[in-house]
């Protein structure tokens, strides 16, 4: 088949890129795969950020982008499928199979009609995703949870060190790497903390940098380091050696748009065993089982808490590790991959080269 993949964000490389790119590398092992993108550049960063291999993928003029409706059809109707990441809008395609992909449950969709009759398929990122998304859209939904290369990711020797990862995003402090800095602040007062760092680690666009700094602001004087835009293998190193895994997104926020709809990194974390505590909203209550493979907290005193008894409590904490990392093994890269070639076969009836 030939398959065109599309994402408005490709020039940030989070969670969702990391999803749409996963799925080019697959399907372009039997298939024709294109990239809509008007930087060829962007393959050697997904190598150096995902450690994804592109080698069978070709990057394709982003029509998108700038084409108008008449370009967008020509283009699009010389396609079998087209795999669109949506930001909230839906493009114009006369591929003859259509597939929304979800990452984000947007409360209101604009869809006519006569754009609808043209997708098969919304695929959501989690069930807290195709749960909130915009209930008048009538397209058959179906979750297909993000690829974790958890096989890539080994429990290493264990530091006294607490985690975060996630995008430096200015736009509402979307991981709330500023929480995360508070509480430690508190937290750090304790003769418990002596030894132990806060490793925030996350993509980071130039347009963030007045956030980015506000943090290193906000840190001064803690034992927090930072790693913007760090290698796939620097990444590594770090969950490797890190005990406990933080994440803070969605927290103080009401609206389903600014949870955190899965949880990569947390997933990523478990997998090389360090112990989740992460804020109880958006899909990561489907990542975790609380109290067994993690802990899910509602207010900073209760991350607090639960952070101390895994300081305190070795035992537990090497428990939780091994649940955690167990538990990672549901969101592995091959059930993904044979996911969407189960859906792939649902839609046209072949999975096979056309």
């Amino acid at each position: 088949m030939k398959i065109g993949i599309y994402s408005p964000y490709l020039d940030s490389l989070g969670g969702g890129e990391r999803y749409v790119f996963s799925l080019a590398e697959h399907w372009s092992q039997i298939h024709n795969v294109s990239v809509f993108w008007d930087d060829n550049k962007v393959k050697a960063e997904v190598q150096k950020r995902f450690s994804i291999d592109l080698a069978k993928v070709s990057i394709v003029a982003n029509v998108f982008q700038l084409g108008n409706s008449i370009g967008k059809l020509m283009t699009t109707s010389s396609y079998d499928l087209i795999f669109f990441l949506s930001d909230g809008s839906i493009p114009l395609s006369a591929a003859k199979y259509n597939i929304l992909h979800f990452q984000v449950p947007f409360s209101h969709i604009s869809m006519p009609f006569w754009k609808a009759f043209r997708y098969q398929r919304i695929v959501c990122n989690s069930e807290f995703t195709k749960k909130h998304l915009d209930p008048h859209l009538v397209i058959p939904r179906t979750v297909i949870y993000p690829p974790v290369d958890v096989s890539a990711l080994k429990p290493g020797r264990k530091s006294k060190i607490l985690l975060s990862v996630g995008r430096f995003n200015g736009h509402y402090g979307a991981k709330k790497q500023n929480v995360l800095i508070e509480t430690f602040r508190k937290l750090y007062k304790s003769p418990l903390l002596k030894g132990w760092k806060l490793v925030i680690a996350g993509g980071l666009l130039s347009s963030d940098t007045d956030y980015f700094n506000s943090l290193k602001l906000k840190a001064k004087g803690l034992p927090v380091e930072f790693y913007p835009n760090c290698s796939y293998e620097t990444l590594n190193t770090h969950y490797s050696a890190a005990s406990i895994y933080w994440h803070a997104a969605g927290y103080g926020e009401t609206k389903p748009e600014h949870m955190e709809h899965f949880g990569i990194t947390t997933v990523e974390a478990m997998a090389a065993g360090a112990v989740p505590v992460v804020f109880d909203g958006g899909g990561q209550p489907e990542i975790i089982a609380n109290r067994k493979s993690g802990f899910l907290w509602n207010t900073t005193e209760e991350l607090i808490q639960e952070t101390t008894t895994l300081i305190k409590n070795t035992e537990l904490r090497s428990a939780m590790a091994a649940a955690a990392l167990k538990s990672s093994t549901a969101f592995t890269k091959d059930r993904f991959c044979r996911s969407f070639d189960a859906l792939l076969l649902d839609i046209t009836g072949t999975n096979k080269i056309i």
